[in-house]
């Protein structure tokens, strides 16, 4: 029986086109678990340890937050102005926290099954199975840690980077926030694009690389599932929704001749 979710069809050339179909990819995501009992299945076990994970996250960020900003204040302002912007800047550094910690917590926690969830992605879609060698379960098990590793320590390098905005007179913390939310959205892309890449042996530099290609469809995706991190409900099943739309635009760019084959490791 053919798959009732086609995979999507990105055209050989970039255009600002790009941006909507990589909005799309969560949306079609949703529909392909809704219609998949083994997806559903790894979709509700991630949602509760997601739950927990958020909340865990929300309760330190609620307590901690504005302690953090007053200590880049150098003290709680005199005034009722500054009382107002320094309110403002609480507010807007709890939502970038929020989103770069909603990003990390969940997915360590949840790091096992997201190479399932992805496998399951190209079953469901009629994606054809590799044999199973234990070889090579043990080099995309290296891989993927290798990866998770790095892919971290990227976000958070630019999040501390990105952090000296903050002493920007009067407009500083506003840039921050922007800036810092487009960081999250590129690097969100290759988070769940990397899950499919790596199970299919391509180096962090390629995932890199084919985000950087393609970087109005990457950040149409990665500002579709930073989105969902605030729709209440919706945001618990965030990562499996990620991982299978981050699976959906492998595919996609593997379908179109976009993404050539890994690159050649020294033997």
């Amino acid at each position: 029986m053919a798959p009732e979710t086609p995979l999507p069809r990105f055209p050989a050339q970039s255009s600002w086109n790009d941006f909507f179909q990589g909005l799309s990819l969560p949306f079609v995501a949703i529909g392909l678990i809704l219609r998949s009992p083994k997806l559903r299945l790894l979709a509700a076990i991630s949602s509760l340890v997601t739950i927990a994970a958020l909340s865990m996250v929300a309760y330190f960020l609620l307590r901690y937050t504005r302690r953090l900003v007053l200590f880049f204040l150098g003290g709680n302002p005199q005034t009722w102005w500054g009382q107002g912007a320094s309110y403002l800047l609480t507010a807007l550094t709890f939502i970038v926290l929020l989103a770069v910690s909603a990003n990390t917590v969940p997915l360590l926690l949840l790091s096992p099954l997201q190479d399932p969830i992805s496998e399951a992605t190209e079953e469901a879609l009629g994606e054809p199975r590799n044999a199973f060698s234990f070889s090579l379960f043990i080099r995309q098990t290296l891989l993927s840690m290798g990866h998770t590793l790095a892919r971290i320590a990227l976000l958070l390098t630019g999040h501390l980077v990105l952090l000296g905005l903050n002493w920007i007179p009067v407009v500083g913390n506003a840039v921050w926030s922007l800036i810092a939310g487009l960081w999250t959205m590129g690097w969100i892309a290759a988070e769940y694009l990397d899950p499919a890449m790596v199970r299919h042996c391509y180096r962090f530099r390629d995932v890199q690389a084919i985000v950087g290609q393609r970087l109005r469809l990457c950040l149409g995706f990665g500002a579709a599932v930073y989105a969902i991190l605030w729709i209440p409900v919706v945001n618990f099943f965030f990562i499996p929704v990620a991982v299978v739309g981050g699976t959906l635009l492998y595919l996609g760019l593997r379908k179109n001749g976009t993404l050539g084959p890994p690159s050649p490791r020294p033997v």
